[in-house]
């Protein structure tokens, strides 16, 4: 039918972010944004910088300082951390700080001692144009620069980690890349293939949900090939150094809000040939790591992830686009994201104006529609007695008088005509054939059917009426051949399974089919 399309199984399942307003102050409560702003603040005419926009030595103890951190080495390294979060998202602005200032990403590397870059060059700073976002912006500012602060820290997680950044600065000053051996691309897909697994583990009914994940299953599931039985050594050597160079990257990932991380417990990080403390347990999965997606961590990796081309949605994606697009959108939503984004959709619209909307989508014989009427039939359910004029105006219709019907019968209501016998049977195989669809079962030959729920809806229907199959083949419906195949692999009993493949076969045989 024109307008409509099969439903399209979505490549994740949909995410429940919480509002803009809950993640924007979540932003602006992690400890390096807001480090970050309190060094924007801080900062003044006396402020000097080097020629890449880091605070000189002098500079670092006041920042530390003005943020409450001690004054020894590891305090000055987390107050150049955020002043450079700063830098880069425009909190503050680099002034006379000689040659301008490059940008950091994939090829910058982070000396793990003061975090500083080895640039000459005195500057100062003034205040940048996004410091006022912080008080005077909409959630949506905040949240853009959160990202942005989001990009830096991951450039720097996958970024080469070194005890002293003078081993690989050559005799002419420059950075020597490829005494590094570190190839970034490889770096970033691994970090995005992580994170994009640890968003599907969580956004997905029966996996992380809000649990933290093993870091081990993290690595191997991005290291080890699905079609891998038993891993290898050297496969098991490969999800080991994945750990290790995780266990860094989320400790940095974690200042920033986007993850709870519990780190590897370094008594379990013994040198070669050594022996493991007495009080280690190895089977304690925690002490290897555990690691969650903060709500504000899954805003941030579905951002990567649509930029990136993925088919992310989020629940509420919908609620200002038409029944079309509703139906066809949550046809393969798991149960409970799939009645919330009915719920929202339901809440912009008047309910007697909805139901007519939904009844008007729900029409058509192509093949994603019977979903899409079972889902109209849900959303139905939804509404209350401003919904029965719109009902009850397509009783006569062949495709939605059924379910109108059932509706209507729901409620108690008495004065609803009989429908006829080509009506009851037209349900019956549309009924089936949205089942089929919503569990991915398809409906061509020779696929394994599942049982349970769909067994029982099977063998119910043709129980409530004898001789169903001498019927139902001659439905001019367009899944009834494909429907009563699959009535022959569902239902249990030998007999009726074989009639049903005979309907099947005589429905395929009509003229015009």
């Amino acid at each position: 039918m024109p307008g409509h399309r099969p439903a399209v199984r979505p490549a994740l399942p949909p995410v429940r972010l919480h509002s803009e307003a809950e993640l924007a102050r979540d932003a602006l409560g992690t400890p390096l944004l807001s480090r970050a702003v309190r060094l924007a603040r801080w900062a003044g005419p006396a402020t000097r910088v080097g020629a890449g926009g880091e605070l000189v030595d002098e500079q670092l103890p006041a920042a530390a300082e003005a943020l409450g951190l001690p004054g020894d080495e590891d305090g000055a390294a987390e107050a150049s951390e955020a002043w450079r979060i700063a830098v880069d998202t425009g909190l503050v602005e680099v002034v006379d700080a000689g040659e301008e200032r490059e940008g950091e990403g994939e090829g910058t590397v982070r000396d793990r001692g003061s975090g500083e870059d080895k640039d000459a060059g005195y500057g100062t700073v003034t205040t940048g144009g996004n410091l006022s976002l912080i008080t005077g912006g909409g959630p949506q500012d905040v949240l853009a620069l959160w990202q942005d602060a989001f990009e830096v820290v991951f450039a720097d997680a996958i970024a080469p980690f070194l005890d002293d950044l003078s081993e690989v600065v050559g005799k002419d000053g420059e950075i020597d890349f490829e005494s590094l051996d570190w190839n970034p691309d490889a770096e970033a897909d691994l970090l995005e293939g992580v994170l994009g697994n640890l968003y599907l583990l969580t956004v997905t009914e029966g996996g992380a949900g809000g649990g933290p994940v093993p870091l081990p299953a993290l690595a191997a599931s991005v290291i080890v090939p699905d079609d891998m039985g038993e891993p290898t050594d050297d496969v098991l050597e490969q999800v080991s150094d994945a750990m290790m160079r995780l266990d860094d990257q989320f400790r940095l990932l974690e200042p920033i809000g986007l993850v709870e991380y519990r780190p590897v417990d370094e008594a379990l990080m013994v040198e070669e040939g050594a022996e493991p403390e007495p009080s280690v347990d190895d089977e304690d999965v925690s002490r290897y790591g555990l690691v969650k997606l903060t709500p504000l961590g899954l805003f941030g990796v579905r951002a990567r992830l649509l930029e990136a081309g993925a088919l992310a949605p989020a629940v509420g994606d919908l609620a200002d686009r038409g029944a079309d697009a509703l139906l066809d959108g949550v046809a393969h939503y798991p149960e409970t994201a799939a009645r919330a984004e009915t719920l929202a959709w339901l809440g912009r619209r008047e309910p007697a104006d909805a139901a007519a909307e939904l009844l008007g989508a729900a029409r058509g014989a192509d093949r994603g529609a019977p979903l899409r009427r079972l889902h109209c039939q849900q959303a139905l359910s939804l509404l209350g007695a401003e919904a029965e004029p719109a009902v009850r105006d397509v009783l006569d219709d062949r495709e939605l008088g059924g379910l109108a019907r059932v509706w209507l019968a729901e409620r108690g209501t008495t004065d609803v005509p009989a429908p006829p016998e080509s009506m009851i049977f037209w349900l019956a195989i549309d009924t089936i054939a949205a089942q089929l669809d919503a569990e991915g079962e398809g409906r061509g030959p020779g696929q394994d059917q599942g049982e349970g729920e769909l067994q029982d809806l099977v063998e119910g229907l043709v129980g409530r009426h004898t001789g169903f199959f001498d019927t139902a083949w001659r439905v001019d419906h367009p899944a009834t051949a494909d429907v009563l195949e699959a009535m022959g692999r569902l239902h249990r009993d030998r007999k009726l399974a074989k009639e049903a493949r005979k309907a099947a076969f005589k429905a395929r045989s009509r003229p015009g089919t």
